[in-house]
């Protein structure tokens, strides 16, 4: 396999609408999540994007051109571009009440924006969807068949979403805990991220990965197959569970499924590595959670900002998050768990710490 490197990322969140403004709010302590009125008067945390655009169109068209911008797209819109998201278009969808439209359509529209000259694919896999995306990307840059690739994590405004994750009762009425002693659920979270991969050298590079489809419970975590997601993604590194030192959390505040997934990474790693999640601070952004959570997560290692819980852990979990940077960790698993029993998981490098 070719070297595949990220050169470019961006962010645009309930942190602000550029990385570095994300880390200054996180450095800051983070902001509260908003309140999403449902129909039947309940009302719900979501963590949203501070827009003053209401048309749900082109405030799409705006944050996606704005986060294009920020990753330094304008050189490679004839690359492959990778469209990952749980919801699509479905927020216009419930505001026009024309329900006639799909993917495709959708896609085409961000092609339209964006100006795209290459190839476009969709890749809507619930929770996974960008890490998949991800995966897909290195593997053709890899091949030897492109030189660039780009992922686009988009998790806009609807109430699809949290109206069914509130019917599963998987929502917690409050911040959510990753983790924490009190968790009771999760909380949904608006992004667009941006992952800009090539063969050409650049600090980070992507050193392999996993996915893996079981489902068995469509909703929860099961402890062996988060194992078997480690341990692929370490076999297609060439990495052993010693080299990694970090790992980036699905962890969103589940009480079973975080437990769950400690449980599952406890079978691999003999000693637990630095532990990370940024669910309390972004909200679980669905589709984008991988691209999103990545492009934080480079960041947050290269500035030294780094998430503070503002709550207390729970103990019998033997595991807490860590409250610093680890020391210059060189290799980092980061793994996202989706609805529909989707596991993935990538490994990356920081090359700078050899």
């Amino acid at each position: 396999m070719r070297p595949v490197y990220l050169r470019g990322r961006s962010l645009i969140s309930a942190l602000g609408e550029n990385l570095p403004q994300a880390l200054t709010t996180l450095a800051a302590g983070g902001v509260a999540p908003q309140r999403v009125l449902l129909p039947g008067g309940t009302d719900w945390p979501c963590y949203t994007i501070d827009h003053p655009e209401q048309d749900w169109r082109k405030r799409a068209q705006q944050l996606l051109c704005s986060a294009a911008e920020e990753s330094g797209l304008s050189s490679t819109r004839h690359a492959p571009l990778f469209i990952a998201s749980s919801s699509l278009g479905i927020g216009a969808i419930e505001i026009d009440g024309d329900c006639s439209g799909d993917s495709l359509e959708f896609s085409d529209a961000v092609a339209a924006w964006l100006n795209w000259e290459g190839p476009v694919y969709v890749v809507s896999s619930a929770c996974t969807s960008s890490l998949q995306a991800l995966l897909m990307a290195y593997r053709l840059i890899g091949s030897g068949a492109v030189d660039d690739a780009v992922v686009l994590g988009i998790e806009l405004p609807n109430r699809f979403s949290i109206s069914g994750f509130a019917a599963m009762q998987l929502l917690t009425h409050k911040q959510p805990e990753p983790l924490g002693a009190d968790r009771d659920g999760i909380t949904l979270g608006e992004a667009v991220a941006v992952l800009r991969l090539s063969g050409r050298p650049a600090r980070w590079r992507v050193c392999g990965g996993s996915n893996i489809v079981d489902g068995r419970d469509p909703t929860g975590a099961i402890p062996q197959t988060v194992a078997r997601m480690c341990v692929q993604a370490l076999a297609d590194s060439g990495l052993k569970p010693a080299d990694i030192g970090l790992i980036k959390l699905q962890a969103a505040g589940s009480p079973m499924n975080d437990a769950n997934e400690l449980s599952g990474m406890a079978q691999v790693f003999d000693t637990m590595p630095p532990l990370v999640t940024f669910k309390a601070a972004t909200g679980h952004t669905l589709g984008a959670s991988g691209a999103a959570e990545i492009a934080l997560l480079t960041a947050c290692l290269e500035t030294g900002i780094w998430p503070q819980p503002d709550y207390p852990p729970d103990r019998e979990l033997s595991h807490a998050l860590a409250q610093s940077k680890p020391p210059a960790p060189r290799y980092v698993l980061a793994d996202i768990l989706g609805f529909g029993g989707g596991y993935a998981a990538v490994i990356l490098e920081d090359t700078a710490a050899r």
